[in-house]
């Protein structure tokens, strides 16, 4: 497919899956970009067929802005400006954009994660065409999604790593937003990185099973 690589084409994927199958009060799992494909969902249909919502190492606004005032960085949680991000998603699109995601990726793991591990994310994620890699990944970095969060009323799960490039402190950001809401930091020995659920599968399912009551959850990626 050529086009569609926008986070409000997933967001509607994600409703027409749902709808398509009758599915209702069903838990969704976002990690990562998957986050603000919920976010999204939530902006254009709000609580329709859910019934619980998993945050997993997602910042409300990836891009900066020089105008902000430090709130605004903390609440963000960016982790680039936009100069930043036109650099990587060029980078990306262009002739050395496996390089590319190579180099960005290594970023995303703690020194404990195993090699064959990495490799196999990685080799995933090259799966799409840096082109549409790049489309979606600018598209993403626009979206500020700090005034959709605060509206979120179900019951919500917020995971973070202490050592990830997404700052902790965003995450619990997110969690001073949602009421009732639960947070989960994985300490850097612990496999605090942004693939946490790999580096500690058990602790990580093991949160994940406790909150959604041990029912299916559907998860965005």
């Amino acid at each position: 497919m050529d086009h569609g690589y926008k986070i409000h084409r997933l967001a509607k994927d994600v409703y027409d899956v749902l709808q398509t199958l009758e599915l209702a009060d069903v838990v969704l799992l976002g990690h990562s970009m998957g986050s603000s494909v919920i976010w999204c969902y939530w902006d254009l249909f709000g609580p329709q067929r859910l019934r619980k919502l998993v945050f997993v190492d997602e910042p409300p606004f990836l891009t900066s802005n020089p105008a902000w005032s430090d709130a605004d960085r903390r609440s963000s949680g960016a982790i680039w400006d936009l100069q930043g991000a036109l650099n990587t998603c060029n980078a990306i699109a262009g002739p050395d954009g496996e390089s590319t995601t190579r180099q960005l990726f290594n970023g995303l793991f703690t020194k404990n994660m195993a090699m064959a591990e990495k490799t196999r994310i990685i080799e995933t994620f090259l799966k799409l065409p840096r082109q549409h890699a790049a489309s979606l990944l600018y598209n993403h970095s626009a979206q500020d999604w700090r005034d959709v969060i605060p509206r979120i009323s179900l019951p919500t799960l917020i995971v973070g790593g202490r050592a990830s490039l997404v700052p902790w402190q965003s995450q619990e950001w997110i969690h001073q937003q949602i009421s009732g809401s639960r947070l989960e930091i994985f300490e850097e020995e612990e496999g605090g990185n942004h693939f946490m659920f790999i580096e500690q599968p058990q602790k990580f399912n093991h949160i994940v099973s406790e909150f959604i009551g041990h029912r299916d959850a559907f998860a965005v990626r």
